[in-house]
C-alpha cells in the first residue's frame, strides 16, 4: 500500500490524496476507517468553515496551546502543523456542550477535548487497560477534557501512528519534501478522523499563511483606525 512507500515498495500513483482499493481496504483492515461523509454533511462543514468569528476564536485557543504543540512536537517529532490543522479542525466542529464534564461523565459523547480524542487512545497509548474500571474511564475523560494534555495525547497518537505505519520515527515528516511524505501525512490524518474527505481538509488547513504566522511568526490583532 502507499505508507509502504516509506521501506522503499513504491507508491500508487503521485496524488497524496488519492488513496488506491488497495490501500483503502488495508487501512479499513487495519484501523477501521470509512470512506467520505455524506455529500450534506460535508456542506456543512464547509458552511462552518466560512464563520470567521468562530475562526478568530479558535485561533486564539490554539495560540494559547502554542508552546506546548511546538515544544512536545519537538520531542516525539511530530509535525506541529499536522497538529494544529486537526486541532484547528476539530475545535471548530465540535459538538456544543460536549465538553462539558457533567456532559462527558455522562457518556453521551464518545471522543472529548480539542482534538476529539476518545478513551480507546488512552489504551492504545498504554495509560489505561483494554477493560478499564469505572473510575479509570472517569479519570480517562478528565484526560481528555484538559486541553493540555489533549494535545499530548494528540501528539502521542501520531508518533504511535507513525510506528505503527513503519513510517520514521527520528523526524518529521514534511509535505513539502516530497509527495511520499505528503500521501504520509495525509494517511495520519486519515486514520485521526476515520473519514476520506478528513485529509483532504487538514492538508489544505497545513497550507493556511495564518496557521503558519501562529506557529512561527506574530499574529497581529487588527485595530481599528481612529477617527
Amino acid at each position: 500500500m502507499g505508507v509502504q512507500a516509506e521501506r522503499g515498495t513504491g507508491w500508487l500513483g503521485t496524488d497524496p490524496l488519492h488513496f488506491s482499493p488497495e490501500e483503502l481496504s488495508e487501512l479499513r483492515r487495519r484501523f477501521g476507517v470509512h470512506g467520505p461523509q455524506p455529500p450534506l454533511a460535508q456542506l456543512f462543514s464547509e458552511g462552518i468553515d466560512q464563520l470567521q468569528p468562530l475562526r478568530a476564536h479558535t485561533l486564539n485557543r490554539l495560540e494559547e496551546l502554542r508552546p506546548l504543540i511546538l515544544s512536545e512536537c519537538a520531542r516525539r517529532q511530530v509535525n506541529p502543523l499536522l497538529v494544529t490543522a486537526v486541532l484547528f479542525d476539530e475545535m471548530r466542529h465540535a459538538k456544543p456542550g460536549e465538553n462539558h464534564p457533567v456532559a462527558a461523565h455522562s457518556g453521551l459523547f464518545s471522543t472529548h477535548g480539542p482534538a476529539q480524542l476518545g478513551i480507546g487512545e488512552l489504551v492504545h497509548q498504554g495509560l489505561l487497560p483494554a477493560e478499564p474500571t469505572p473510575e479509570q474511564i472517569s479519570w480517562a475523560r478528565d484526560q481528555l477534557l484538559d486541553p493540555s494534555r489533549n494535545v499530548i495525547l494528540l501528539v502521542g497518537k501520531f508518533s504511535r501512528l507513525k510506528r505503527e505505519l513503519g513510517l520514521p520515527t527520528d523526524r518529521m515528516l514534511e509535505a513539502s519534501r516530497s509527495s511520499r511524505e505528503a500521501k504520509s501525512l495525509a494517511v495520519l490524518a486519515y486514520l485521526h478522523n476515520g473519514k476520506l474527505d478528513y485529509p483532504r481538509r487538514i492538508l489544505a488547513s497545513m497550507q493556511d499563511p495564518e496557521l503558519h504566522a501562529l506557529l512561527y511568526g506574530e499574529r497581529q490583532a487588527i485595530v481599528s483606525p481612529m477617527i
